[in-house]
């Protein structure tokens, strides 16, 4: 199956936007945030997404905003309505303690997946080496 052109990247990078359905790892990366920031507003962390992201797969709003009400109802994060000085209220979001375990089981998580995917790669590599010289 080929893979999809990716609209950032075009035909030729081999990016993970452009290989089908792959997981974004939104609620890492909001724990993660959270935990760096202290505090802060979906707005703000969408700015920051791209910045942390583990894939080449675009997060848009909708995602960041589904995960955030996900995690509030599960208890890893809590919010409060803040008055702005300019403009209007915006809600802010912190994490909870269980949200920082949470945190610590992606990690644990990320950690394996990373070392599997490397064992792949290899893996992988080697195999296609030995078919180019079979030929």
């Amino acid at each position: 199956m080929p893979r999809k052109i990716c609209v950032h990247h075009g035909r030729d990078y081999p990016c993970s936007c452009g290989m089908g359905n792959l997981y974004r790892f939104v609620e890492p990366l909001v724990l993660y945030l959270l935990r760096i920031k202290g505090r802060s507003c979906g707005y703000d962390m969408c700015t920051d997404l791209h910045k942390y992201a583990l894939t080449d797969a675009e997060i848009d709003k909708a995602a960041l905003y589904r995960t955030l009400r996900q995690l509030e109802a599960n208890g890893m994060v809590k919010s409060e309505w803040e008055e702005g000085q300019s403009g209007p209220a915006r809600r802010v979001y912190r994490l909870t303690k269980e949200g920082n375990l949470h945190l610590e089981e992606w990690v644990a998580v990320l950690e394996h997946f990373s070392k599997t995917t490397s064992r792949f790669v290899r893996q992988a590599r080697k195999a296609l080496k030995a078919s180019d010289t079979a030929e």
